[in-house]
């Protein structure tokens, strides 16, 4: 079955029941009574910031069918990524939507967290929730005056995604529980990657892949609980087994480097040194000369 792909704000809108859009690169409001609550797999070429209150969706974490509880949260879709979805009733809130373009021409104004997944939401306190309305409120006021430029746009947009960050990291810091769990089910995927077939080289998509957790979200977990990013946690684990590998095997490095997943011996000695300021050959002698 195809999957139905939207390129811009006008044929999204129209699909979910909501007002037309303000702009093809900026798009602002709220969702009416009539939003659509159902739909099979989609995909969006843009990128979508969802506030919703009064929300309950099955598919969220701690849902319990017994006690359904609405809650107040920040959703992201992103292009690339699949997005379904199955509510058991309407909801309020507002919707934010940039085009590629936009983000592409203004990247330094924009963080990671667009990236994020529907599944890694931002749980927002009531405090939270009523900064948000705020801001949400105040950029709809700007977008519907035809006078605004799109730098004044962007500065309240900015706004808004410097608000959410904060509030993840408030999120990251008191949800221990919940955290704490991912980053030990990293690090365990971390140890057994090499006591099985590997796949070349692990890198941080190939973990987020297996936790169902995109990248960057992953990412920034373990950045607030290691206070190392994912692929330093990586890099650091496979130059701790390669020096495992030249003191206590008689491989070679070329033999190691594939054994690491290296495609290219010379990429390995390349990614040592830049580790550990040594070769792997260099590595052996001065530690056997140690001895």
């Amino acid at each position: 079955m195809e999957i139905n792909t939207f390129t811009n704000f006008k044929a999204f809108n129209s699909f979910i029941g909501v007002q037309a859009p303000i702009g093809s690169n900026i798009d602002i409001g709220k969702y009416p009574e009539n939003t659509l609550l159902k739909s099979q797999g989609i995909y969006i070429d843009f990128y979508r910031i969802s506030f919703k209150t009064n929300y309950i969706n099955p598919e969220l974490p701690d849902y319990d069918p017994k006690s359904p509880k609405p809650i107040t949260a920040v959703f992201f879709n992103s292009p690339g990524k699949i997005y379904e979805w199955e509510l058991t009733d309407n909801f309020e809130g507002y919707y934010l939507q940039l085009s590629k373009e936009v983000i592409e021409k203004n990247r330094y104004l924009f963080q990671k967290f667009l990236e994020y997944g529907y599944h890694e939401a931002l749980f927002l306190t009531k405090q939270e929730e009523q900064e948000i309305v705020l801001l949400y409120e105040n950029l709809i006021q700007k977008c519907s005056d035809k006078s605004t430029g799109q730098n004044v746009l962007l500065a309240y947009v900015n706004l808004i995604l410097n608000l959410v960050e904060s509030f993840y990291k408030r999120q990251f810091a008191t949800e221990t529980k919940k955290y704490n769990h991912i980053v030990s089910e990293f690090q365990q995927l971390l140890r057994d990657y090499y006591t099985s077939r590997i796949e070349g080289v692990p890198t941080v998509h190939y973990f987020a892949d297996k936790m169902k957790l995109t990248p960057n979200y992953l990412g920034d977990v373990l950045k607030a609980y290691t206070h190392k990013s994912a692929i330093e946690t990586i890099h650091e684990h496979i130059t701790n087994r390669a020096k495992k590998l030249l003191l206590e095997s008689n491989l070679t490095s070329t033999e190691i480097a594939f054994e690491l997943g290296f495609d290219y011996p010379n990429y390995f000695s390349k990614f040592f040194k830049k580790q550990t300021q040594l070769t792997p050959n260099q590595f052996r002698k001065e530690k056997n000369t140690k001895k």
